[in-house]
């Protein structure tokens, strides 16, 4: 599998990135199949940058706040409107109620909202599926919204993807020796945080030395926050593997 950055600010679009996206790739059938994860607000624009939007196979929607969501507005636009005629239709796993969401942000055109260029299945906390040469699993993890993890295997390689979640035991079970954990930091250690919202660096190199992953990836940084602050709390934790800040265009291979 590939990981490619695609967007990776927390919380709104900063000034070097959109707000969250995640693009997987795998060999599938002789061609390359492609996941994206989440596609937050500015982010259909930089995916342009690494594939054709007609080359999406399928979104993986973590949860509904506008930072991981909104940019499928734009989505159902090329989707539905291209001059070379509309897309076939595009399945896209998210929390109950996406549809219905994404519509009423986009504004209604038809009976279908959304849901024509697009076929909505909701996460099942826990149940696996395959899509191409992928499983994945989603995870209800710890937000003021319902959201999900998840856990995307290929090939006897895994990438863990934790969403939008506060510190949860879930977290442990969903990226048990990841080659990869995509953990967001939005928080940090020395500033009052609200609780059952972020984690923390030092709480995401907590969780990644539970799991037992390979590699720590740290995600979701606001643009206001001081991501040497954030690094330092992910070294202040019980983590002692490798870790880095990931940065849009960033790849990874497993």
């Amino acid at each position: 599998m590939r990981l490619t950055i695609v967007g990776c600010s927390g919380s709104f679009p900063g000034p070097d990135s959109s707000a969250s996206c995640y693009l997987i790739e795998a060999p599938f059938e002789g061609r390359t199949f492609r996941l994206v994860l989440d596609l937050g607000s500015g982010a259909f624009g930089s995916l342009q940058r690494y594939i054709r939007p007609s080359q999406v196979d399928a979104v993986l929607l973590s949860h509904l706040h506008a930072d991981h969501c909104f940019d499928m507005s734009a989505f159902y636009v090329v989707a539905k409107y291209h001059p070379d005629g509309a897309f076939p239709q595009i399945p896209v796993y998210s929390p109950p109620g996406a549809n219905e969401f994404l519509t009423n942000a986009y504004g209604r055109e038809d009976a279908a909202g959304m849901g024509g260029p697009f076929g909505f299945t909701d996460w099942i906390d826990g149940r696996s599926f395959r899509l191409g040469p992928f499983t994945v699993t989603g995870r209800r993890v710890v937000h003021p919204v319902p959201a999900f993890g998840m856990r995307i295997e290929c090939g006897g390689s895994v990438i863990a993807y934790s969403g939008d979640t506060a510190s949860t035991p879930v977290l442990d079970k969903l990226a048990r020796g990841a080659d990869l954990f995509l953990c967001e930091a939005s928080f940090l250690e020395s500033s009052p945080n609200p609780p059952g919202i972020h984690l923390t660096g030092s709480e995401a190199g907590h969780h990644a030395h539970a799991a037992g992953v390979k590699r720590l990836l740290v995600t979701h940084i606001p643009a206001w926050t001081d991501r040497d602050a954030v690094a330092a709390d992910v070294r202040s934790s019980i983590w002692n593997g490798p870790f880095e800040l990931v940065r849009p265009g960033g790849t990874y291979e497993v």
